[in-house]
């Protein structure tokens, strides 16, 4: 996912491990007038499917640089992004712009701990997101490890307006493959949209609309969580699990809740 504060500039045109991968622009879908996805060719990258990269565009004689997540799983060829646009910011606007062909330069070097072998076994898992932040959960949801080890996923998507929950038709796939094991959540909070929760995640959580919903507990016993968004959705979401338990998922402590922070 990308993430609306400030871009970086990393001088040089280096990454922090080395010189950076140019890629192509295959397509770039526009969901709405702030939202979009880019696929981009480029030479294959390891990774952890919730993990994320650097993309990056040349700008005045800086190489402008921001993370987000992969869409794609790691198996495939081609790689996804889904970003927001930040009207001020230095980057997004014009990737934003670009069409098919159009250069950007990828990172060779992934990284983050939003990943499936950080997260213990459960019965459920929870995958709660905002946003562009649903991104490294269809990456995580498009691969064979998750329905390996958690007998049912939920997927929960909160966004503002109806016209943000973008990826429906992907979904939608997902959920005839998987049937009863997989359940879409989607809430809305600033309008009313058919066929959603109300509100935001930690107060659905609060109530046990969340739950109800899903046909599923949230449990400490059972569940594993994983939250990907804005900053007050995962404290406020982080304060809501541990109201019924939950705490923070660590190697040398284990918990219910992992967390990928990295606005």
């Amino acid at each position: 996912m990308s993430h609306p504060v400030s871009d970086s500039t990393n001088a040089a045109g280096k990454s922090a491990t080395g010189s950076w991968l140019e890629g192509r622009v295959l397509e770039n879908r526009q969901w709405t007038e702030a939202l979009f996805s880019l696929r981009v060719e480029a030479p294959r990258l390891r990774f952890e499917a919730g993990q994320f990269v650097r993309i990056a565009l040349d700008v005045a004689g800086e190489r402008i640089a921001r993370p987000f997540s992969f869409v794609n799983a790691p198996e495939e060829a081609v790689l996804e992004f889904y970003g927001v646009i930040v009207p001020e910011g230095p980057l997004s606007p014009r990737l934003a712009r670009l069409g098919a062909g159009d250069r950007l330069y990828v990172a060779p070097n992934p990284s983050g701990f939003l990943v499936l072998s950080e997260v213990p076994d459960a019965e459920t898992l929870w995958l709660m997101s905002t946003g562009t932040g649903i991104a490294p959960f269809l990456s995580i949801l498009a691969g064979d490890t998750v329905w390996r080890r958690y007998p049912n996923v939920v997927l929960v998507h909160a966004v503002r307006r109806a016209d943000e929950l973008s990826y429906r038709d992907r979904l939608d796939a997902l959920r005839a493959r998987w049937g009863e094991r997989l359940r879409v959540l989607s809430m809305v909070s600033r309008e009313a949209a058919a066929g959603t929760l109300a509100g935001r995640i930690p107060a659905a959580i609060g109530d046990g609309r969340l739950a109800a919903a899903a046909g599923r507990a949230l449990s400490v016993d059972g569940s594993q969580v994983m939250l990907c968004g804005n900053p007050d959705m995962i404290r406020d979401t982080t304060e809501a699990l541990k109201a019924i338990g939950m705490r923070k998922h660590r190697r040398r402590s284990p918990g219910q809740i992992t967390v990928e922070s990295f606005w």
